[in-house]
């Protein structure tokens, strides 16, 4: 989980790279802290007999069945989508963005504390809160959209 953190940082063009080995065992071991953290309190707030799983469980299909999804799946799992988490966004006449400086405040149409927006490949497919650990920017996910709220979405 910290690796794939890490490759959605740097494709945001947040380097998370260092040149201290000591500094990056620190690091990965204040994720892990957090990521355990996140864990007991989504396993908290579960209700008993309501999955948070949305997604289908694939350890339940017989022995081929199982090998020949796993086997598909194989295939498409190393292939790279670009993760985005948005801030915000804004519309500002060409003019106004001719005069931006050094120290130019945008305004932009999120609140401060709304969740930000975490789009694969331009679909928004979650929504979740910044954190920050050893100053290292990430996103703490607070909203998993179904496929069906995608398709009420795009009906809209």
């Amino acid at each position: 989980m910290a690796d794939e953190l890490s490759d959605a940082l740097n494709s945001m063009g947040m380097n998370t790279t260092d040149d201290n080995a000591n500094k990056d065992a620190v690091s990965e071991d204040d994720w892990a802290a957090a990521m355990a953290e996140q864990t007991v309190a989504d396993q908290s707030a579960a209700t008993p007999g309501q999955s948070a799983n949305i997604f289908p469980n694939f350890g339940n299909a017989s022995g081929a069945a199982a090998a020949s999804v796993m086997g598909e799946l194989d295939m498409i799992l190393d292939i790279p989508v670009q993760l985005t988490v948005e801030l915000g966004r804004t519309r500002i006449a060409i003019k106004n963005l001719l005069q931006l400086a050094h120290g130019s405040v945008v305004e932009l149409d999120a609140m401060a504390g709304e969740p930000m927006d975490v789009l694969v490949n331009g679909t928004l497919i979650a929504q979740g809160e910044v954190v920050v650990v050893n100053d290292k920017f990430g996103i703490r996910l607070t909203d998993i959209i179904t496929p069906s709220e995608r398709m009420r979405k795009l009906g809209h």
